[in-house]
């Protein structure tokens, strides 16, 4: 999203009508009350940090992140994380791979060989600083908590504790909520349905694994610069043959 369009979709972005301390506390009480995620990330979270956009993604089954909740819904941080998955490289994924707290407060000035695909990508956004908290249990990863920023600086002492703390919320909640083996356990939609069913039908389709065949969609949307979302639509409904992908890129 060009960052005019950005700043317009945010003028008219209302705030929670109370501070980050009342938030985090409503979060904290919907843990202990075995709610899911979806029933308290509202509008306007990502302001409360101090950040433009926040991101929720978890690990899947498969070892890939699977973005699950984004405030605001659509823009800037759900764009960011896609071109991340499209690309397979950028902060989102580092903080995954180490599972330590990310924080860059200026991106124009990041050492271009830490993310060659991402920022070349990322600089065509009003993207300027991007903080990154891996939600760990142990060992196992669950998921990261990103956020990002249209200005540069980093954030304060505060915002980086609140941060840490809405991720610790998040966590049991998620948590909580695999444990009760519900169909939907986070209230939360997946962003990428269509590009895990693409993914399975060609993989079907080629005879190859999944990891062959996301590969092939990854490298596919970026030589066309397409979403992979558009592309597993595109295949889904079969007006782009399976046959496109059956060569090795």
């Amino acid at each position: 999203m060009p960052r005019d369009e950005w700043d317009d979709a945010m003028d008219g972005t209302p705030l929670p009508d109370d501070g980050p301390a009342a938030f985090l506390a409503r979060v904290e009480w919907a843990a202990r009350d075995g709610q899911g995620p979806g029933d308290l990330l509202a509008p306007g979270a990502a302001r409360l940090l101090g950040l433009d956009a926040l991101t929720l993604s978890i690990c899947a089954h498969d070892g890939h992140l699977e973005l699950l909740w984004g405030d605001p819904e659509s823009g800037l941080g759900t764009d960011l994380e896609t071109l991340q998955y499209t690309l397979g490289d950028g902060p989102t994924l580092e903080a995954a791979r180490h599972g330590r707290l990310l924080h860059e407060p200026d991106v124009l000035v990041t050492d271009p060989h830490r993310w060659p695909l991402f920022l070349p990508a990322a600089s065509r956004t009003p993207l300027r600083a991007v903080v990154a908290q891996p939600l760990r249990l142990g060992a196992a990863l669950i998921g990261v908590l990103a956020g990002y920023r249209t200005t540069p600086g980093p954030l304060t002492t505060a915002q980086l504790r609140g941060l840490h703390r809405l991720g610790r919320r998040l966590l049991l909640l998620l948590l909580h909520s695999d444990q009760a083996g519900a169909d939907e356990p986070t209230g939360l939609r997946l962003y990428r349905a269509e590009v895990h069913q693409a993914t399975g039908f060609l993989a079907a389709e080629l005879g190859i694994s999944l990891e062959e065949a996301l590969l092939r969609l990854r490298a596919h949307a970026a030589a066309e610069d397409q979403s992979l979302s558009d592309l597993a639509q595109a295949v889904l409904t079969r007006r782009l043959p399976a046959g496109t992908f059956n060569r090795a890129t």
